[in-house]
């Protein structure tokens, strides 16, 4: 069994450090983060008051899909005017379209602005219920605020928790509590004067590293499948594997106990000395009676207990005690493996012991494990052939 308990602590580390691999690799691909310019599918667009009668201008700047630069001048033609640069979503063929974000949760980029400035962020989302494709205005625009400077701001906004504009719902209307909104259809980000801009200042922006993330769940399914698949299956090979390498010792032992006890050729082979044959006859003939004893053995052979104990030690090393557990273990091993209809009970008493207890015991100290252990062992080892 020690080469079993071996091997098995082998397998256990390798199968440990397996998963330990494979959990790294799961848990960093669950954590998604994709750079936005990077992707090529998100076209610049200026975004101003001008449609509706404003003066506020918008210039975009080299896209060199490293960032988002432009320089704006906010207007006093209106009482609430806007100007910023936004990121259209396009398809293959240039044409507007929507894209699922519900994977991503966040999104951080560094903020340049000359002069230091208050802007807001904001995504054009499109909903069923109220959307029309080709009017973004009708599209939920939820909204957040963050600072820039020339130095550079790093910016990190939650995705999940940014907040519609009260406008929208006048626009539209709609009720105010209705703030939910989902990221599975973004139109649009724009990065925009708010009402904190300086007016009538020309100011130059500048949106790098500008990048999504989240989580993707489905990782993390396949790595909880994969553990629970491969301890389950370690799980079968360990109990199939131990009661193989149970069996096999415990074989060996009761092949080992047989030439020893041999209590059925005792019956029958004969032996040049009298007494050393009577003696081994009798305890073999009687050894499933509970009330034996060296007493019986002297009482039913009529030698002297000094010359039982002499031939037991003798001829097989034991003394009288030990070898008559040894003929009725190794005939418990044998019903336990051939006989499945008796109960441990019975054929604890059918061997000789009137302690189920105390046979337990015996048999435990022997061969290393319970009655019923050994015959859940001998039962998968024969259910494997």
């Amino acid at each position: 069994m020690r080469a079993f308990y071996r091997r098995t602590l082998l397998a256990f580390i390798a199968l440990l450090a397996a998963d330990g691999l494979i959990a790294c690799v799961c848990i960093c691909q669950s954590h998604a983060s994709d750079e936005l310019l990077a992707s090529g599918h998100w076209r610049p667009v200026a975004i101003s008051d001008a449609p509706q009668g404003g003066a506020s201008t918008v210039h975009l700047l080299d896209a060199d899909r490293r960032a988002l630069r432009f320089d704006f001048k906010v207007s006093n033609t209106l009482d609430y005017p806007w100007a910023g640069a936004g990121l259209l979503m396009e398809d293959g063929q240039g044409r507007p379209m929507q894209v699922d974000l519900s994977r991503y949760n966040r999104i951080t980029f560094v903020a340049r602005c000359a002069p230091a400035n208050a802007l807001i962020f904001d995504m054009s989302i499109f909903d069923e219920d109220v959307s029309k494709a080709d009017n973004l205005l009708t599209y939920p625009t939820p909204t957040t605020f963050f600072s820039c400077s020339e130095r550079g701001v790093p910016v990190s906004l939650d995705l999940t928790r940014l907040i519609i504009p009260q406008w929208w719902f006048i626009f539209l209307k709609r009720n105010l509590s209705q703030q939910s909104y989902k990221l599975n259809h973004v139109a649009r980000f724009e990065f925009a004067a708010s009402s904190q801009s300086p007016h009538e200042v020309a100011s130059a922006v500048e949106i790098s590293e500008l990048t999504l993330h989240g989580r993707d769940d489905r990782y993390l399914v396949a790595l909880a499948l994969i553990l629970l698949a491969s301890w389950v299956a370690f799980g079968a090979w360990f109990f199939r594997a131990h009661a193989r390498a149970l069996m096999a010792c415990l074989d060996t032992g009761v092949k080992k106990d047989l030439p020893v006890v041999a209590y059925r050729q005792l019956t029958l082979e004969p032996h040049r000395d009298k007494e050393k044959a009577c003696i081994l006859r009798f305890i073999a003939t009687n050894y499933a009676n509970p009330t034996l004893d060296l007493e019986s053995v002297v009482a039913g052979t009529t030698v002297n207990r000094n010359k039982i104990n002499e031939v037991l030690k003798f001829e097989l090393g034991l003394t009288f005690t030990s070898y008559l557990n040894k003929l009725r273990l190794t005939e418990a091993a044998r019903l336990l493996k051939e006989n499945t209809a008796l109960a441990v009970a019975e054929i604890a008493y059918s061997v000789g012991y009137s302690n189920v207890s105390y046979f337990n015991r015996l048999f435990k100290e022997e061969y290393g494990c319970t009655p019923k252990t050994f015959r859940r062992a001998a039962a998968l080892e024969q259910a494997a052939e």
